[in-house]
């Protein structure tokens, strides 16, 4: 595992940026495994990045667009997503308890398998969704959507 010191976010963030406008000296983001504890990435675009066991609890990522992230069995437990874009990401297996993901976009997300217990996902847009064997024990879905979601033996008992 990467130590959070040891990455210079601002510039694969940069890097990334060029990455995603087609730029030769762009480069995808790769932050698997990395420690990025409490980091503070709100508003980050890392759209299409690669954050597959990366450490990213009680990490601020609110209105952050990572939207067709690799995030399978990262750890987002405490984090702040309220309002972040993670439409067709793969959480599958990822921690996300006690999550705050308020009005996050997570339509066509894979979160199969996902710990989401305690997760705040009022006004979450679910659409289409993949749940199945998720644990949703505790969390709050008051006015999440989600129609056309897959949510078979998906735990949702307090």
């Amino acid at each position: 595992m990467r130590s959070k010191m040891s990455i210079d976010i601002k510039k694969v963030l940069k890097l990334h940026a060029k990455y995603l406008n087609s730029d030769p000296e762009g480069v995808r983001a790769d932050l698997s495994g990395a420690g990025l504890s409490g980091a503070k990435l709100s508003y980050a675009n890392l759209s299409g990045a690669n954050l597959s066991g990366a450490n990213l609890s009680g990490a601020y990522l609110s209105r952050a667009d990572l939207s067709s992230a690799d995030l399978i069995g990262a750890n987002l437990s405490g984090a702040k997503l309220s309002y972040a874009n993670l439409s067709d990401a793969d959480l599958s297996g990822a921690n996300l308890s006690d999550a705050n993901l308020r009005y996050a976009n997570l339509s066509n997300a894979d979160l199969s398998g996902a710990g989401l217990s305690g997760a705040k996902l009022s006004g979450a847009n679910l659409r289409y969704a993949n749940l199945s064997n998720a644990d949703l024990s505790s969390a709050k879905l008051s006015d999440a959507n989600l129609s056309g979601a897959k949510l078979d033996y998906t735990n949702n008992q307090d």
